[in-house]
């Protein structure tokens, strides 16, 4: 599969893209775009995560668990939206802690995270497209697996990544990570219906920060203006 993507992570995921379950994902994929059935991301932003978080920067990643299914949302990054999208709750929830935990104040009309991506933030939905006005209709293509082998290879290659682990789904993805090795944090999910029951309060982001920093690497600048 000829995809845009950055080259560390193209070489380390060659024997992913030449699985049957990834062969089988592509064509499906491409059989409902040639009817005619709108998928999200669009196809060039597919990986984008990929492509502006190589492997070799991964410093944090943050795990969503499908994009966003509306028009104009999703760009290939969890939880982040294209600019001039009115923020999702969980994003504005996000932003909120964020506020809370390092004193500062976050944009309100601009939801796009790819600073963060830039920065060594890999953005990783579990499952990379959906079908329009239809969550997690693709979450059962093969994505599952081929996003468990991207935390195994940041699992296994890397050091001291922290592993932001939102709700219940986010934890069992991440179940296999070695904690001697990464920083683990859990919490409920940035939803409505879970952000008060933990996830406000966590101060994820300080944390991650103060991690890094112990370990001589450049902290995260969250603030999104």
């Amino acid at each position: 599969m000829n995809v845009n993507i950055a080259p560390s992570w193209k070489s380390a995921l060659q024997k992913e893209f030449k699985q049957d379950y990834f062969l089988h994902l592509v064509d499906v994929l491409k059989a409902e775009k040639a009817s005619g059935q709108p998928i999200f991301p669009p196809g060039p932003l597919l990986f984008n995560a990929f492509n502006l978080t190589p492997l070799e920067q991964v410093k944090v990643v943050i795990i969503g668990q499908d994009p966003y299914h509306g028009p104009g949302q999703a760009h290939g990054l969890s939880f982040s939206v294209q600019n001039s999208t009115a923020l999702p709750p969980s994003l504005l929830n996000i932003f909120k802690e964020i506020e809370q935990d390092l004193g500062v104040r976050m944009s309100r009309c601009n939801g796009d995270l790819t600073q963060w991506a830039k920065q060594g933030v890999l953005l990783l939905n579990a499952t990379l497209t959906v079908r329009a006005n239809q969550p997690n209709s693709h979450s059962g293509l093969g994505w599952q697996q081929f996003t468990d082998a991207v935390i195994q290879l940041i699992n296994e290659q890397k050091n001291h990544v922290v592993f932001m682990l939102w709700g219940n789904f986010a934890r069992e993805k991440g179940k296999h990570i070695d904690e001697k090795k990464h920083l683990v944090l859990r919490s409920p999910h940035p939803s409505p219906f879970s952000a008060d029951k933990g996830f406000f309060g966590s101060q994820h982001f300080s944390k991650t920060n103060e991690y890094l920093i112990l370990h001589g690497i450049e902290p995260i600048d969250w603030l999104i203006s």
